[in-house]
Formats: C-alpha cells, sequence, structure tokens
C-alpha cells in the first residue's frame, strides 16, 4: 500500500498497519479502570473512515480543523484523518476559557471542531454567534449529549459512517489522498503560548514533525517494543511530538491515561520506557518528594538524609567523567534498594531510561535531584518554530546546559547574546501574519528571543527569554527564571514570579505557597487557620518562607537577591490570563493585575488591602477584601 518516502504522518500510520500487522498493539486507553487495546488496523480503519467522512462533509485541502479535548485516541485518529484529507488541525487546550476558544478558532479560519465531551461542545455552542464559520461540531464523549439538536452535531461514529458510504462511491479515495500527501504541506497549526502577546498560529509541516521525531531518536531509539505514556495536551507543540508523531514514526505503543487526575497512576501501571515531562510536572514532584518525607518516620528520615547524599556524590562523578570505586559502587547498590527503587516506583517511572525535560527554565536543584535518585532525566531545548534543538546525550550530561545541538539544527548566538537557528524542520511561518514572520526569519535565521550561549563542550545554555534578561540598578543582568526555578524547588513554595529591572531598587518576589505542603506544616507546628487565604498570611508562614528564600539569596550575586516579598493569596490561574495553557507565567500581565502589590513591593507600606468580585450561586453578587503583607529580607 505504501510507495515512496515516507514523508508524512499518514503514510507511516498506513506503513506501521504493514510493517506491525493488522493485530499488533498500536494504543491502549484507560476506561472505568480498564485498558482497553487498539490494533493498528483499528487505528488505520478508524482513521480512514473518519477522514472519509471529512471529505463527505465537504472538507477541502488545506482546510483548518480546530480540536479540543484531552489527549485521547481520538485525538490522534481526527488529527491524522484530517491530514490524510489535506487539511491542517488546530489544537486547543481542554482547559481554554471561551475568549481563547473564540479567537483561536476565529483566526484559524477553521470550518469544523472536533470536542471531546459536553463541556466542550456547550462552550463552541455558547460561541454560535461569533463563530457563524463553523459548520460542524463533532464529538467523540456522547455522554450528556444525547438531548442536544444542533443540525451542526455529529458523533464521531455518525462521521464514521458517512465515511463507509463515501467510500462505496469513491473506492480508493483515502489511499489515493494519502499518497497526494508532501512532508510540505501544514499539519497542524499551533498556538504560541501568549507570553507577550496574543497568541501566534505557527504553521507545522509534516516534515517538522518527522524530523524532529528522529532528533529525539539520536540519543534514544524509540521501537515498536516501547510504551509511550500520552498525556501532554496535542494542543502543544510537545504533545504533538510526544504523542502524536513519536508513536506514528516509531512504532511505540501509545498509552492514554482515563483522566488527567489519574494519570500519575496510569503511568505507575504502564512503567514506560522513555517520555517527555514539563518542568513544572518535575518540580511538583520534588516538593512533594521532600514534603513526605518530612512527614515520615524518624526511621525514614535517616534512611533519606543518609542515602540522598550517595545519589548526589555518584552525580558529581558523572558530570566529571570520573569512575566511582568499588566502595561507592557498593554503596548506591545499597541506597538504591534501600531509597531510590521505593521512590521511582511511587512516581511511575521505575522502568525509564530515558526521560527528557524541556520548554521552560528548568531549576538546578531539581535536575540534579532527580540525578541523584537514579532518574535517567536529561534537559532538552525544543521551539514550537524550530523542533527539537538540543538534547543531553546519554554519556554526555551537564546539568547546567540543555546539551548539544541536535544532527540538522545549526545554532550561533548573536551579538547581543540571542540564541538564532537555521534547521531542517523549521516552521512555515505564522497564519495571517507575515511581518512577524519575515521578522522572526530574516536572514534566513530563526530568531528565538531567547538569551543564551554555547559553552566548552559545544553544549547551548539557555538562560532568560530576551525581553526578560534586564539590567538591574545596582550593575549585573537580571535572569528571573533562574532564580525562579531555584525557588518553585522548595518544598512550600508552588509557583513565582520575580520582579526587577533598572528602575527598581532591588530585586521582589510574588510567591504561590504550596498549599497541600504548608498546611501540612501548619498542622505539625499545631498552626490554626481556616483558609488558603488566612494560612498564606500568618506571620509563621512568611517566616517559613522567608527561610527558603534566604537560602536561594545565599547562592546570589548581591544585586541579584531577593529584597522583598509577598505570600499571594492565590495561584496564578490560566483563567485568569496570569499563566499559558502551558503553565508559564504571563509577566506583562501579573504585573498589570497586582500593580497594587507591586506598588508596596517598592514602597514604605507594610501591606495592601486587595478587593475581589465573587459571584454566589442565587446569582448576588460581592466584593471580598483581603490584606496582603509585604515581607523584607535582610
Amino acid at each position: 500500500m505504501t510507495s515512496g518516502v515516507l514523508d508524512t504522518l499518514p503514510k507511516y500510520l498506513t506503513s506501521d498497519l504493514e510493517k506491525f500487522g493488522a493485530d499488533g498493539v498500536a494504543g491502549r486507553k484507560k476506561d472505568m479502570g480498564i485498558w482497553h487495546e487498539y490494533s493498528w488496523k483499528d487505528f488505520y480503519e478508524t482513521t480512514k473512515y473518519f477522514s472519509l467522512g471529512l471529505l463527505c462533509l465537504g472538507l477541502r485541502k488545506t482546510d483548518r480543523v480546530a480540536i479540543i479535548g484531552d489527549a485521547a485516541p481520538e485525538w490522534l485518529w481526527a488529527e491524522l484523518a484530517t491530514q490524510a484529507a489535506g487539511g491542517t488541525a488546530v489544537g486547543m487546550f481542554v482547559d481554554s476559557a471561551r475568549t481563547e476558544i473564540e479567537y483561536i478558532v476565529d483566526h484559524s479560519d477553521a470550518r469544523f471542531v472536533i470536542a471531546g465531551d459536553q463541556e466542550q461542545v456547550d462552550k463552541i455552542l455558547a460561541l454560535q454567534a461569533k463563530l457563524s464559520r463553523i459548520e460542524r461540531i463533532i464529538y467523540w464523549d456522547d455522554k450528556g449529549l444525547w438531548g442536544y439538536d444542533d443540525s451542526r452535531l455529529m458523533s464521531f461514529g455518525e462521521v464514521q459512517d458517512l465515511g463507509r458510504e463515501y467510500e462505496r462511491d469513491h473506492p480508493d479515495a483515502f489511499e489515493q489522498s494519502v499518497r497526494s500527501g508532501s512532508g510540505d504541506d501544514i499539519a497542524a497549526c499551533c498556538y504560541t503560548s501568549g507570553t507577550t502577546g496574543a497568541p501566534k498560529g505557527a504553521f507545522i509541516t509534516h516534515k517538522n514533525l518527522i524530523e524532529a521525531s528522529h532528533m529525539y531518536f539520536q540519543n534514544d531509539p524509540v521501537t515498536d517494543r516501547d510504551n509511550i505514556v500520552c498525556f501532554f495536551p496535542p494542543a502543544w507543540y510537545a504533545g504533538q511530538v510526544a504523542a502524536i508523531a513519536i508513536p506514528i514514526v516509531s512504532g511505540a505503543t501509545a498509552n492514554y491515561p482515563e483522566t488527567a487526575e489519574t494519570t500519575e497512576w496510569d503511568k505507575r501501571e504502564v512503567n514506560p520506557r522513555t517520555g517527555i515531562f514539563s518542568p513544572k510536572m518535575w518540580e511538583d514532584k520534588a516538593s512533594q518528594i521532600k514534603a513526605f518525607m518530612e512527614d515520615g518516620s524518624s526511621l525514614s528520615k535517616l534512611i533519606y538524609n543518609s542515602m540522598l547524599p550517595i545519589g548526589y556524590k555518584m552525580t558529581e562523578f558523572a558530570e566529571r567523567g570520573a569512575n566511582p570505586s568499588v566502595f561507592w559502587k557498593i554503596l548506591h547498590q545499597s541506597a538504591e534498594w534501600g531509597l531510590f527503587r521505593q521512590i521511582k516506583d511511587k512516581l511511575g517511572v521505575m522502568g525509564l531510561k530515558y526521560a527528557i525535560t524541556g520548554s521552560a527554565t528548568f531549576s538546578y536543584d531539581a535536575f540534579k535531584f532527580f540525578r541523584a535518585l537514579g532518574i535517567p532525566l536529561r534537559q532538552g531545548y525544543a521551539l514550537t518554530e524550530g523542533g527539537w534543538v538540543s538534547t543531553h546525550p546519554l554519556d554526555d550530561i551537564d546539568l547546567l546546559t540543555t546539551g548539544p545541538p541536535s544532527r540538522g539544527q545549526e545554532v550561533r548566538i548573536s551579538d547581543d547574546g540571542e540564541i538564532l537557528l537555521r534547521s531542517t524542520c523549521l516552521f512555515s511561518g505564522y497564519h495571517k501574519n507575515p511581518e512577524e514572520t519575515a521578522k522572526k526569519l530574516e536572514w534566513g535565521w530563526y530568531h528565538t528571543s531567547d538569551a543564551g550561549h554555547i559553552n566548552d563542550r559545544g553544549h547551548l545554555v539557555f538562560l532568560e527569554r530576551m525581553a526578560d534578561l534586564t539590567d538591574l540598578a545596582g550593575g549585573g543582568k537580571f535572569a528571573p527564571g533562574y532564580i525562579e526555578g531555584r525557588l518553585r524547588f522548595s518544598t512550600y513554595v508552588k509557583d513565582v514570579m520575580t520582579i526587577g529591572g533598572k528602575e527598581r531598587p532591588y530585586v521582589s518576589a510574588i510567591i504561590n505557597i504550596d498549599f497541600e505542603n504548608v498546611s501540612r506544616w501548619a498542622e505539625r507546628n499545631k498552626l490554626s487557620y481556616t483558609t488558603r487565604v488566612d494560612l498564606s498570611q500568618k506571620d509563621e508562614v512568611y517566616e517559613l518562607v522567608k527561610g527558603e528564600v534566604s537560602k536561594i539569596n545565599k547562592s546570589l550575586p548581591e544585586e541579584s537577591r531577593i529584597r522583598r516579598f509577598v505570600n499571594l493569596h492565590k495561584e496564578f490561574d490560566a483563567d485568569d490570563a496570569e499563566l499559558t495553557r502551558s503553565r508559564k507565567v504571563k509577566r506583562t500581565q501579573v504585573e498589570v493585575s497586582y500593580k497594587d502589590i507591586i506598588d508596596v513591593l517598592y514602597g514604605k507600606a507594610a501591606e495592601v488591602e486587595l478587593g475581589a468580585k465573587v459571584a454566589y450561586r442565587d446569582g448576588r453578587t460581592g466584593t471580598v477584601s483581603t490584606r496582603i503583607k509585604a515581607y523584607t529580607v535582610e
């Protein structure tokens, strides 16, 4: 069935069926606690008939199809079906607000929307007056949708039935459509995080996704014998690579968790050999492990405090390229069986041989911590517009870098310290934004807007976004991501945004406490409280967080040290536009939202009163006032 070059994902799907057989396991989905298997024949036929169904409904070549839902087999099938018909998949995060959905669906000119469940369908229907271009809304989970009578609504199965009918009059239509595809065709339109403005729709080709997969395979050859847990939302470029391209290109079995809440347990059951994970996930896990150990028995604490240093020592040997003595090898083996295996089992990473983290500044402390536990974590640097730029090889780990550039990636540093990229898998431009495309691709190099340098070992060192790397009033440069990464490694800090610059006399911070860990600390110390707000503003909690800030300050230059901070009464929230959907802080928006707090941090007042509107179930509205303190760190 396949011939010529495998240059599109649908062509790879056809090849997978031939290569691994109709009964080979392509994927699994957990439902009601049971893992359900799908064969390569299931993957192929579901994709085929859904694609033909879209053609029957009028999908045209280069049309864009918006998809919103959790990572699931249906997302993969819908995306491959769209691509097989010559269309482009446009992903949206499942927790996107209506305004975000309206922007992406309208901006992308999508005519079809494929939604995961009733919640997502309701969001689209609520916007029907503003999204008049939408012709069909197709859902794959029909729970709660039986009474809906909108003529545009169709189930996933109904579209497949149309495809079967279409095939009777158009035999070989799917196969011909797949064969006509090209690696330069647009496979997906990934909207950027929007940290510095409105999200931009980056056109990603099949060649980009396939090349990015092969760049990953340079250091970790993935095969059909491997398991991958697909929990990254494909709305994100990392999800496109991890949950769509890598399984299809390699033939690895794609495992989809039952829900976002069960991902950790489901991952433990699958015990994947390889995976891509976000820095925030690892930093949260580090805090949980340390908090759990603090709550443990005296014996548990003794084992942890005596064996963890052995892991750190072995990490130091690896960094220096030194061979540890037999004495240290024996000690490490005892620590592995006495502590490390139990922690890795709890995290569901016992079988990991290769794990990548990237997409944001990752705490050096967290990186070293997990390496000490024996988790084969490596840093990577990837871009929606540039693919897989760099990764640590198995035998060349430097905890302060993101590894050497991948084959096919050419990296250089501009005179002002910006990372520039020339690649075999650059994006094809921004949708409806030729000016920004030309600006970003000036002189044939992609301008990343990231600051960095290449060290003596040829490794790329990512520092910070260029816009965030600023001069300090006291001299020197201020890299907020580095300080924030160090603080997020703290047991008691969930998230943080640091503030500084020439116009400000010192560095300050807005901190989200880790409510779960801090509340356990409060119980151990017999500190009473009523709510998260109350707990965050306790003097004892401020002293606790102040101690964590002081620890970090000791490792920072004098001018970069945090002098004042507040414990915010709430967490940063993507629904309040304070975070992107990939959990990155929107600095500009936070500075606007919390201007009164920032004024206090740089003024003489000790606290500020904030008012927040609340809506009650009976329709009434009101205002709740909260006093936020500002603490000084000597």
